[in-house]
């Protein structure tokens, strides 16, 4: 049944929704870089600066489409989160003068724990993985009646999140490919649904956390490992069954890349280009520098810098 929804999720209805969230999300831009100021060779690599997002993350997008389209009681909204999607929804609910209560478990990184601790919410550390502070977080909607908003298996996240699709669309016409880093696949399923085979969309995840790589070769979403370096933003246990609708008609091709590569591709970006960013928002650019994704000679890649929160810069 939930799969069925990913019809809704279509570029119609991410553009409508793009006019309701723009003054509250930035635009962020694009940088085109030489291919060989970072080791490789090809055509120049266009990046998204999404890091450069409200909280450090595409995740802004999402909750404010959430909390601008659905009614918020007085018990305010709730969220499980490995850290970004805790902190954006935080931050919208601040803005628009909610309460808010969020999940993380304990795996979740000290600079996400204290973003989301800055935007006034509520903060329940507890449980070992993602899957842990989602069942205490749906404990809390049953009993409050807060509003529960979900990271990925939500068509108002999923809206939100295809926005990025729709700016890079517009800033990078010219691009062939566009990579994308995969956890439960909201960002990648709203990107996939307004770009419809427009531009490539190729996921990259993490070898320690394969949950659409296994569940595209399962054909359907499946358990997978929700372990690695990213672990706190690319590894739910399973992807979600709304966008796997729309990875199965535009997404077909998944990588997986090791840790060591997803530490590389931070280090390389710091070193050349002076951007911070946290395994999770790297790893798309591991794809190229692993050689797990390989461009044709004429392929233009663009590279989705998805989130920077990390305490690789002490204040």
């Amino acid at each position: 049944m939930t799969a069925g929804l990913a019809h809704q999720i279509n570029r119609e209805a991410i553009a409508k929704n793009y006019q309701l969230i723009r003054n509250h999300v930035r635009r962020t831009p694009v940088a085109e870089v030489a291919a060989e100021d970072l080791g490789l060779s090809g055509l120049p690599i266009t990046f998204k600066l999404e890091l450069l997002q409200h909280t450090g993350s595409f995740k802004a997008r999402g909750a404010f489409t959430n909390l601008l389209t659905r009614p918020v009681l007085a018990a305010g909204v709730t969220a499980a989160s490995g850290g970004n999607h805790g902190a954006a929804v935080a931050f919208a609910a601040q803005k628009l003068g909610h309460r808010a209560r969020i999940f993380v478990p304990r795996i979740s990184s000290p600079a996400k724990i204290e973003r989301i601790r800055s935007y006034d919410a509520e903060l329940v550390v507890e449980g070992e993985r993602y899957d842990d502070a989602l069942a205490l977080c749906d404990e809390h909607a049953t009993e409050t009646g807060a509003l529960k908003i979900h990271a990925f298996e939500q068509i108002e996240t999923l809206l939100g999140q295809g926005s990025v699709g729709l700016e890079f669309e517009e800033q990078a016409s010219d691009v062939d490919t566009l990579l994308v880093a995969t956890g439960g696949g909201g960002l990648i399923g709203g990107i996939a649904a307004f770009l419809e085979d427009r531009i490539k969309v190729v996921s990259v995840e993490p070898e320690l956390a394969p949950t659409l790589h296994d569940a595209l070769k399962a054909g359907k979403p499946v358990d997978a490992p929700t372990g690695g370096v990213a672990a706190d933003s690319l590894a739910p246990r399973r992807v979600g069954e709304i966008m796997f609708g729309i990875a199965q008609r535009h997404i077909k091709n998944a990588v997986l890349v090791p840790d060591e590569t997803i530490k590389k591709a931070q280090a390389l970006l710091w070193d050349r280009l002076r951007v911070v960013a946290e395994p999770g928002g790297a790893a798309a650019l591991a794809a190229l520098l692993s050689g797990r994704y390989v461009p044709s000679p004429n392929e233009r890649i663009g590279v989705l810098l998805c989130g920077a929160n990390t305490t690789a810069v002490s204040l």
